[in-house]
């Protein structure tokens, strides 16, 4: 009988100690979504980051920036000949 009232009060405080865990609060949940949007956002960054260090050294962009500057040059070259 000793036995069976044992086991009883176990499964008792086992049941009251699963309850008792507690569950996030509402500011911890925002605490913990700030995290995740900091965290996703520094991401985001970075690759944009990268991107954008890739795209400047392809050779498209290098052909393009050259193209602009030579037909700048061109362009003032021709104005200061215009206005001599």
């Amino acid at each position: 009988m000793k036995l069976f009232l044992a086991a009883a009060v176990l499964m008792l405080v086992l049941a009251a100690h699963t309850e008792a865990q507690e569950e996030p609060t509402l500011e911890q949940r925002f605490a913990n979504f700030h995290t995740q949007v900091k965290d996703i956002a520094g991401d985001l960054t970075e690759k944009t980051k990268n991107a954008f260090e890739q795209f400047e050294q392809s050779e498209f962009a290098v052909k393009t920036k050259n193209w602009f500057t030579e037909q700048f040059e061109k362009m003032k070259q021709k104005l200061g000949e215009g206005f001599n």
